[in-house]
């Protein structure tokens, strides 16, 4: 049993705790100004409309709902609970899904989707 599992959903995690649950389980996103957040780079616009919908579709099906901020390459994703002040379970639940799907590469796993071609023309996320 994971040791944040102690934590109450509507409970606000501290700084620390929201500092240290980052660097285990979501490294590429970072606390500020009481959010966590996550920057998606993409190539073009096709890819942020992409990213949009796809955490736009999670965040309902979540009933938890991120702010976005929306550009020709890049989606900002922040997420905290308003109705308890501050970061709980569900902004990281939230945001491991919306991590596991959105960068998600068939090609890099057995399968048989080989996922979108190296050719520029395809390209709409910037993996790392």
């Amino acid at each position: 049993m994971s040791k944040w599992r102690e934590i109450k959903s509507e409970m606000a995690y501290s700084e620390e705790q929201i500092k240290e649950r980052l660097a285990d389980e979501l490294p590429a996103w970072f606390y500020e100004n009481g959010w966590i957040r996550r920057k998606y780079k993409t190539h073009s616009w096709k890819g942020t409309l992409m990213v949009v919908n796809t955490i736009g579709h999670l965040a309902e099906a979540a009933f938890h709902h991120p702010d976005l901020t929306v550009s020709y390459a890049f989606v900002i994703c922040k997420l905290i609970n308003h109705a308890a002040k501050g970061v709980t379970n569900k902004d990281f639940e939230l945001a491991k899904k919306i991590e596991e799907v959105v960068m998600w590469q068939p090609g890099k796993e057995e399968g048989d989707l080989e996922g979108t071609p190296s050719d520029a023309r395809f390209a709409y996320l910037q993996y790392k």
